[in-house]
């Protein structure tokens, strides 16, 4: 066969793979808080003002646009996850599915997303610690708290610590840092609902008009609805964090598809919930520049103290998506180094049953690049190679109901044709909605990644020197 149509059989992925695995820690809880953990986070916090600018009052379409393209990837990852109940996600389903040479694009899409958003978050994060610091009385230098790209900055400390410290988190074990996180997730939670409770009674229909104010938009214009959902769509994801745990779920045949169509509905409902109590509370413009656009809603209705509880929670509870991510990176890691794609050092696992040495490889890269990148300009990077994994995780779900419909599924997606047509067609259409800037970036980290294919994992690919264990 054919290397770039080399595929993983179903059935291998269900035995046990060479040398210790990872530890079955997890239920359902778990993967539930772990989900919300991962989509709570920035992007609800923020980017609420930065669609609302691009779409208006209408950035409620936006949200629900987004959602559902996300709630549809989410049914066809619960159905492929509890199929495939192995450390990889998006691109071990792939790679079952589609060959190796789209599942090796989909997993450096993946490392792409995960590596940027874990960076991201933790250089925001590192915003709010400062200015929190700063209001004790405690100056750091700015050498140590920004990156070269900042005049007299050396290093983003604080950003590069908060990443030691989920790291660490993880290396204590699966379990002991999914319970700190489901902790850390009831308070992010909380604020939010806090904040519509302040909000709502403030409701006034007038700040809906114009509703569409910049129109629908298509593919390929940077205005409008279809820009704002887009942009959004950063605001959903993480989801997909939850199915890189499948192998270490302690029943993934039911526990995966609650934990990921779960966060789906309960971050869906809490979203729209949010978004209409903020353009209720004040008019769009009000808000729209804003990088903290729900502070900012609660300080213009004299509500300051409660404003500085949503600051000081977003400040306590922000690692979640830190750990999120950081735990589905090395999950992907992990993935592609047992399959030879990667060096096979990598796929280790620690006596507490974590993958120690990618975890602390993949906090070294995402540490590097808080710690001295500028990303204000490569963060939509993120949403891209998010968009590809999803559109694949169509393909996949649709693929093998035509080529295996017969194979035992525990979840099953409802109207699957139709879910994986909304799932596929919505990302794509998003990605061209994307700023062309942020497209060809893709396409040069995707080229990278095939001439590193093709010279290296190629051929050390386990497929490549055992055929037998191929589909």
């Amino acid at each position: 066969m054919a290397f770039w149509n080399r595929r993983k059989s179903i059935d291998a992925m269900h035995q046990a793979s060479d040398g210790p695995r990872l530890r079955a820690t997890l239920s359902w809880p778990h993967l539930l808080a772990l989900g919300v953990g991962a989509i709570v986070g920035t992007g609800i916090l923020t980017l609420i003002g930065v669609g609302a600018g691009l779409a208006g009052p209408a950035v409620m379409i936006s949200f629900a646009l987004a959602g559902l393209v996300c709630a549809c990837a989410a049914l066809a990852y619960a159905e492929l996850s509890t199929m495939m109940p192995q450390a990889g996600s998006a691109y071990a389903y792939s790679y079952a599915v589609l060959g190796e040479v789209i599942a090796w694009v989909v997993g450096w899409s993946l490392i792409l997303e995960y590596s940027l958003v874990v960076s991201a978050v933790a250089v925001g994060w590192s915003g709010y610690a400062v200015g929190f610091l700063t209001g004790l009385g405690i100056d750091l230098p700015t050498a140590l708290t920004v990156g070269p790209h900042v005049p007299g900055g050396l290093v983003n400390l604080p950003a590069v610590a908060i990443i030691a410290v989920v790291t660490g988190l993880l290396l204590l074990g699966t379990r002991e840092s999914a319970t700190l996180n489901a902790v850390l997730v009831v308070i992010k939670v909380a604020a939010l609902i806090g904040f519509v409770a302040i909000a709502l009674p403030a409701f006034d229909a007038a700040n809906f008009t114009p509703f569409m104010p910049n129109g629908f938009g298509a593919p390929f214009v940077q205005t409008g609805v279809m820009a704002a959902a887009a942009i959004i769509f950063f605001a959903f994801y993480g989801f997909d964090a939850i199915s890189t745990a499948a192998e270490e779920t302690k029943k993934p045949e039911r526990d995966l598809a609650i934990g990921i169509v779960g966060s789906m509905v309960i971050c869906t409902a809490l979203y729209l919930l949010v978004a209409a109590a903020a353009i209720g509370a004040r008019p769009v413009a009000s808000f729209a520049a804003s990088p903290e656009p729900l502070a900012l809603i609660l300080r213009e209705m004299g509500q300051g103290a409660a404003a500085q509880w949503l600051a000081a929670s977003a400040v306590i509870a922000l690692p979640t998506v830190l750990l999120a991510f950081l735990f589905g990176q090395s999950r992907i890691f992990l993935g592609m180094a047992r399959d030879g794609l990667l060096p096979t050092s990598l796929a280790k696992i620690s006596s507490r049953g974590v993958p120690a040495v990618v975890t602390v490889f993949t906090a070294i890269v995402v540490a590097a690049l808080a710690g001295v990148m500028r990303l204000d300009e490569l963060a939509s990077l993120a949403n891209a190679g998010t968009l590809a994994a999803f559109a694949a995780v169509g393909v996949c779900l649709i693929v093998l109901r035509l080529r295996d419909p017969n194979r035992p599924r525990t979840f099953r997606a409802p109207l699957w044709w139709l879910v994986g047509a909304i799932t596929i067609i919505g990302c794509v259409v998003f990605f061209f909605s994307l700023q062309a800037r942020t497209q060809l970036y893709f396409l040069y980290w995707n080229a990278f990644g095939l001439v590193i294919y093709l010279l290296w994992s190629s051929r050390n690919a386990r497929l490549a020197k055992n055929p037998e264990q191929a589909a």
